[in-house]
């Protein structure tokens, strides 16, 4: 059987960490920022965890 290749878009979104936990930035963050607070812009700064729901799906996408 050939290896089962991860998700490109995937592997570009999230990191693992140490830990194994998964790690993703924010949306909204990208444009149309002039119209946004600077409290808003602020809030989605940094990296988040992914949702628990949305681990086991992300897990198989990154091929874990």
């Amino acid at each position: 059987m050939p290896k089962n290749k991860s998700h490109s878009g995937m592997k570009k979104r999230v990191r693992v960490t140490g830990s194994g936990k998964l790690r993703r930035e924010r949306a909204g963050r990208r444009h149309l920022l002039e119209k946004k607070s600077s409290r808003v812009t602020r809030r989605l700064e940094g990296t988040t965890e992914v949702a628990d729901r949305d681990v086991p799906r992300v897990n198989r996408l990154l091929g874990r």
